[in-house]
């Protein structure tokens, strides 16, 4: 069974939501290509549609939307590409990339909204409250330094 977790951004707003796909949502997902535009019903976001945007599979391994095809590829990339960002000017390297279509090997999908639903997101994932301290931990003693030696 494929299980993602797509990251929705709300470019909006600026906000990043995480959503835990797995079984038919996920499958949702698969076949598609990077720039692809898909219903985000399966996600719990009924009336969104998300463009997908990029990816990771289970080893990190970034997707690159200009690799046609599905799998791996280790190619020979320059400034300007996913997956590689030169320290000096003129600077190549050969790095492993992943393809544009997503697979089952995918564990994260990045995706932007494109279309708006009735509900606003807020409302879908509410905001975490503030972690509160645990009773009895208010304050901890402050340490004193050690005692300096006399000769």
């Amino acid at each position: 069974m494929v299980e993602l977790k797509v990251v929705v951004a709300d470019t909006k707003t600026g906000r990043a939501y995480n959503v835990d796909a797995s079984g038919g949502a996920a499958g949702a997902f698969v076949g598609k290509k990077i720039g692809d535009e898909v219903d985000a019903g399966p996600l719990g976001l009924s009336g969104y549609k998300v463009q997908i945007t990029g990816g990771s599979d289970r080893t990190g391994t970034p997707a690159n939307k200009s690799l046609p095809g599905a799998g791996r590829k280790k190619l020979l990339l320059a400034g300007g590409t996913t997956g590689y960002h030169p320290k000096m000017e003129g600077q190549r390297r050969r790095k492993m990339i992943r393809s544009k279509e997503i697979t089952a090997d995918f564990v994260q999908v990045n995706a932007k909204i494109t279309a708006y639903g009735e509900k606003t997101l807020e409302e879908m994932f509410p905001a975490k409250p503030a972690e509160e301290k645990a009773p009895g931990a208010e304050k901890t003693p402050e340490r004193k330094a050690p005692a300096k030696k006399k000769k």
